[in-house]
């Protein structure tokens, strides 16, 4: 225990009343803290929220007391947090945390925090403040870190004593700050582990986060060059067995405060692209982990690469790490190299390719000759915008000769709903789709929610999922696997806006707020035909579709002409089929109303029959006098797509133009636009989609 009280105790902050709450012996303690960064402090939300409204309104109203003096903080982020200053929440939800700025602690010692999820079982310490014993002083102790209960990290051998709560748990084998303590269930402790950060990301603001955590890396890097006592990463190598081979704290230390210099990853999707190249590489052409995570971070992606299981029989697991961890860190040097050109400072990016050659003799052959392949292009200059190779200038960031290999996302999204049970209740799941092929679910319910709260209880999974799937610039598409009757439900119209927030305050321009089918591509998939085999006329039609050219054919026969007047004559079903079946190669059905109901919804069963992959309709209703012209529009526009291809890249160009008035003389019929882009032979490959289980009694 005593080397860990002696490195956490500089770290550890009393969270007080400002003003009288400074004395040790005062009435107005309210929780711990520690800090993460030079002037920046974790602690839980509900222990901030003791001071009531002048928190909630970003005052300094913050109290903190340290090994080295005392100050005042601001929350700058917290979740959750009263939607109004003056609320009094009665209990606080994970992740419960709070992230405090405390400008004049500077001089604070920082704690190591870990750069992976906790390993289960883990054994650990928890350090905090407490009057327990009925004097205000530091307490600490032994426990284990037993589960991982959905968002909670679990406890046993120790329970937390009031007033630890916000206070560091410390992973005792490898020297990292795994969690904060939150508090005392039934029967166990509860922490929230620092990968709840990640939460933060995601609020208004949340940027400042790689702020912080790039000033952790240097903070750790500039202890470990200083040296003297209560340095995190010296305590760290005392914990290690001498000589053991891998990824040591000494170059884990260099190596993360160099990858701090370099521009953050856009999202997790980026950085698990180049986890899941190495992946590949080192352990098996075909890996894929059956666990997603949410890395935020360069460091992240390489915490991912510990321990990896050695199932080729080739190598022992810490040869892997080190190779694994250098390779990736040279994937993320070439990777900023060529996408961020405009923000990735030459020198820093020489520094980190020069540690990186000078380290990857450690790594075996093979990986050591792809490290320096990556580097390649960093330690030549080669396109540093002088044509010949040559530098121009230490500080001129490489120009790029060469395209990433990457022309699309990480992943789509398949949101799959079921048929309702239960009366109207819709059972729900959200999955990653790679390559078309391999699924990889993220969350759900089979129980189900009434139609009236998809959008609200999707909004949270989906936005998570289109994070794991961006990767750069490469947008995640979404897939909706939808019964017939929400055909028209309007997806591509949702705004993915933080849970329990007002829409207004989001602007629609925002590119994180925008409605969905304005910024990626949104499609429908019918789920009945989907969870059987591929009838040889969706296959064929499919087949036409691909090739190209396309072109318009009616729906309905009669809307193209007439609309949707009562006195219309309605075209037979048998009609209609015969028509659809035989329409020419690369024809996509259009229709100038919904398809959720009535008309609409028999004819796209037709369709469906006949085995079009394609569909173009209008989901925003039938009172309009528009048909003719809206069919010969949609002609148009497929005509112009080309292709199955080509209509899926225009769908979201589409629906931008719909939106801008100035281009909507051309475009204003594809207001309310949806479209079937249902491929055969797509995930859930003829298995039963989601199902609700029996009702309990």
């Amino acid at each position: 225990m005593s080397a860990f009280q002696g490195i956490v105790r500089p770290s550890l902050a009393r969270i007080v009343a400002p003003g009288g709450g400074y004395e040790q012996h005062g009435d107005h303690y309210w929780g711990s803290g520690f800090f993460i960064a030079p002037g920046w402090l974790l602690t839980c939300a509900h222990v901030v929220g003791k001071g009531g409204a002048a928190v909630w309104r970003n005052e300094e109203a913050v109290g903190v007391v340290w090994q080295g003096g005392t100050a005042t903080g601001r929350v700058v982020l917290a979740k959750p947090r009263p939607s109004v200053p003056e609320e009094n929440r009665p209990r606080w939800e994970l992740p419960d945390i709070a992230l405090v700025h405390v400008p004049d602690a500077r001089d604070a010692p920082c704690v190591w925090l870990s750069e992976r999820p906790p390993s289960i079982p883990a054994e650990i310490s928890l350090h905090g403040w407490s009057r327990e014993t009925g004097d205000l002083g530091v307490r600490d102790g032994l426990g284990t870190a037993q589960a991982l209960d959905t968002r909670a990290l679990l406890l046993t051998g120790v329970l937390p004593v009031e007033g630890v709560s916000g206070g560091p748990v410390v992973d005792r084998e490898s020297g990292a700050v795994v969690a904060l303590v939150k508090g005392v269930g039934r029967r166990e402790g509860a922490a929230v582990p620092v990968t709840a950060l990640h939460e933060l990301y995601d609020l208004p603001g949340g940027d400042v986060l790689h702020t912080v955590l790039r000033e952790h890396d240097r903070h750790h890097l500039r202890r470990y060059r200083a040296g003297g006592p209560g340095d995190w990463t010296r305590t760290q190598l005392q914990l290690r067995t001498r000589g053991a081979p891998g990824l040591t704290p000494d170059l884990r230390v260099h190596l993360y405060g160099l990858l701090a210099e370099l521009p953050p990853p856009s999202g997790p999707g980026e950085v698990m692209d180049l986890v899941h190249e190495v992946k590949c590489r080192v352990l098996a052409d075909d890996y894929r982990s059956p666990i997603e995570y949410d890395p935020r971070t360069w460091r992240e992606g390489a915490g991912l690469l510990h321990d990896l299981p050695d199932i080729r029989g080739t190598a022992n697991s810490r040869e892997l790490d080190l190779d694994a961890v250098l390779l990736y860190a040279a994937k993320v040097a070439r990777h900023t190299t060529l996408t961020r050109r405009d923000t990735a400072p030459a020198d820093v990016l020489r520094d980190l390719a020069d540690w990186l050659t000078y380290r990857s003799g450690m790594a075996r052959g093979p990986i050591a000759e792809e490290i320096a392949l990556a580097l390649a292009p960093i330690l030549t200059g080669n396109g540093n915008g002088n044509g010949n190779g040559t530098s121009t200038g230490t500080h001129a960031p490489p120009v790029a000769t060469v395209r990433e290999n990457r022309p699309q996302a990480r992943a789509d999204v398949l949101v799959e709903i079921g048929d309702p049970d239960y009366g109207d209740r819709y059972p729900w799941s959200v999955k990653l789709l790679f390559d078309g092929r391999d699924v990889t679910p993220l969350d759900g319910d089979d129980r189900g929610v009434p139609r009236s709260r998809l959008r609200e209880t999707l909004r949270e999974p989906l936005a998570d999922a289109l994070r794991l799937g961006d990767s750069g610039e490469n947008l995640a598409a979404v897939e909706a696997l939808l019964p017939r009757q929400l055909f028209d439900e309007p997806l591509d119209a949702w705004r993915l806006i933080p849970d329990g927030a007002d829409e207004d305050v989001y602007d629609e321009w925002d590119p994180p707020y925008m409605p969905l089918g304005r910024r990626r591509v949104v499609v429908i998939r019918d789920r009945r035909r989907n969870v059987r085999d591929a009838i040889p006329e969706w296959r064929r039609m499919w087949s036409a579709a691909t090739d190209g050219p396309l072109a318009a054919v009616p729906l309905r026969d009669e809307a193209a002409m007439s609309g949707h007047a009562p006195s219309v004559r309605r075209e037979s079903k048998p009609a209609a089929f015969g028509r659809l079946m035989g329409a020419e190669r690369g024809s996509v059905p259009v229709y100038c109303g919904h398809v959720g109901h009535g008309d609409g919804f028999a004819a796209m069963a037709t369709a469906l029959a006949a085995g079009h992959p394609l569909v173009l309709w209008r989901r925003n209703g039938q009172n309009h006098s528009d048909c003719q012209e809206f069919h010969r529009r949609a002609g148009g526009f497929l005509a112009k797509a080309g292709s199955a291809a080509g209509l899926r890249d225009r769908i979201q160009e589409l629906r931008v133009h719909a939106s801008a008035p100035e281009l909507a003389v051309d475009s204003g019929w594809a207001d309310g636009v949806a479209f079937l882009f249902d491929p055969p032979d797509r995930p859930p490959y003829g298995t039963e989609a989601v199902s609700p289980p029996p009702m309990e009694t």
